[in-house]
């Protein structure tokens, strides 16, 4: 494998540094095949301005999707367009390919910096190829039976988010619907709240190249990855399963806190940096690349979108 892949980054290079020149570009190009080759992309000193970003995104993403079934916090600011994961700026958030553990997630993500950090805010970016051949052989086996995702969604008030803001509606038939659909175990609690369960593959093929990937969030939603005081705190107010998200192997058995330490540590440690400069976007394919974000400090605003 390729020790030196990166982003391919796209310049204006003789077309012109505007938003209309990049939208020329993008005319010119077979988006979809250059993705899959690349991997992704970094548009740059195109002057992408909030006021110019729609039709550009009509370009790189032609059906923007909702962000239904989403986990993290983040604020709808326009047409299926979102702020990034919304977590303190000192933490460090770690890969993921957005949505894998849903039954149905995203192909391409986009990302526009309407304001970068004042130090750092970098968005890594990993190969899961790459991902998956980085862990041990003991590892790769545990995961190769998939996980149990379970959510405790409540219903207004609780810890973590509610099934409003996960399902963009306050409308519950809706919700059993989309929860149908995609074969989730699910049950209204009395308090309101929804429980979903979902079994998941921890790996998954590309639907072009058939490329095998790491692709799976068991370590965001595994205790571990909050550090043992943090872990301890929450083991204190709630068993596991009550959590508002936990993870655990198809048949309940806990995974051990140093697996999903390594899958966090090694996503990480090969990943390369995508530093921010405003106007920038980021167009990821989102089976064959990871994302996280890097600490910062100051204000720091970047936009994503999503299309299948």
């Amino acid at each position: 494998m390729d020790d030196f892949w990166k982003p391919l980054e796209i310049t204006p290079d003789g077309s012109a540094a505007t938003p209309e020149g990049l939208m020329e570009r993008l005319r010119g190009l077979n988006l979809g095949d250059l993705l899959v080759r690349e991997k992704a992309l970094v548009f740059r000193g195109f002057g992408v301005t909030p006021e110019t970003l729609d039709p550009v995104m009509d370009l790189l993403l032609p059906n923007r999707l909702a962000y239904v079934h989403g986990n993290s916090p983040r604020t709808k600011v326009g047409g299926n367009v979102y702020t990034s994961t919304e977590y303190p700026p000192e933490y460090t958030i770690s890969m993921h390919n957005e949505l894998s553990y849903s039954a149905t997630w995203p192909s391409r993500l986009l990302f526009y910096c309407e304001k970068a950090a004042e130090t750092g805010g970098a968005t890594p970016v990993v190969d899961g190829v790459r991902w998956l051949e980085s862990l041990d052989d003991k590892v790769r086996e545990a995961f190769a039976k998939g996980v149990r995702y379970t959510q405790n969604l409540h219903a207004g008030r609780g810890l973590g988010k509610s099934w409003q803001e996960t399902f963009e509606t306050e409308d519950r038939d809706e919700v059993a619907g989309f929860l149908d659909r995609i074969g989730a175990d699910w049950q209204w609690r009395p308090d309101g709240g929804v429980r979903i369960s979902q079994i998941r593959p921890a790996t998954t093929r590309h639907p072009v190249t058939g490329t095998e990937v790491w692709f799976n969030q068991a370590d965001q939603w595994h205790p571990a990855s909050l550090g043992d005081e943090a872990a301890a705190m929450l083991a204190e107010l709630m068993p596991p399963e009550e959590l508002p998200q936990s993870v655990t192997f198809p048949d309940g058995a806990p995974i051990p806190g140093e697996y999903v330490i390594q899958v966090r540590d090694r996503g990480l440690d090969n990943a390369v940096d995508v530093d921010w400069r405003n106007g920038d976007l980021l167009l990821i394919d989102n089976v064959l690349v990871g994302h996280g974000r890097r600490p910062f400090t100051g204000s720091r605003r970047i936009l994503v979108a999503m299309s299948d």
